[in-house]
């Protein structure tokens, strides 16, 4: 039960670490909008000066929205409770089916830990909540394979 437990902290861990990288990537490319659009000098068409200042600015709103669903993601996740080992999945669970393994926790897509294959679901995806709805033994759809809930 505590290596079960261990091992879901090292998922939430490895999320963590996953979406401070990229609020870190995205800031940068927030901050380097910003500069370009501060960068650009007056040039004898008007017009042109405008546009590209306008293109650095819609750029800069582009990563600001990233950069809120990051934080956001990053908030959600530090929220969930890994250190119970749940009668059915919830966020916070490991997911061991037939074939495929899934962490509810935030949406990363597939990951490679420690050369296992797990899919990271967020809280809120469809095949979180139709996890979320199963217990051991039960059949899913995932890629349209069934698949069966081994273990939680």
């Amino acid at each position: 039960m505590e290596e079960r437990i261990a091992y879901k902290l090292l998922l939430k861990n490895h999320c963590e670490q996953v979406i401070l990288e990229r609020i870190a990537i995205t800031q940068q490319a927030m901050d380097e909008a910003q500069a370009a659009a501060n960068q650009e000098g007056k040039s004898s068409a008007g017009d042109k000066y405008e546009t590209a200042r306008a293109m650095s600015h819609l750029e800069k709103d582009m990563h600001a929205r990233q950069l809120l669903a990051h934080q956001e993601s990053l908030q959600a996740l530090r929220t969930i409770n890994v250190q119970v080992i749940y009668t059915v999945p919830a966020p916070g669970a490991f997911v061991r089916s037939t074939t495929t393994n899934f962490f509810i926790g935030a949406g990363l897509g597939k990951q490679v830990i420690n050369g296992e294959t797990i899919f990271f679901l967020s809280p809120v995806s469809p095949l979180a909540q139709q996890l979320c709805k199963k217990k051991v033994g039960d059949e899913f759809d995932f890629k349209g394979k069934d698949r069966i809930i081994e273990t939680y």
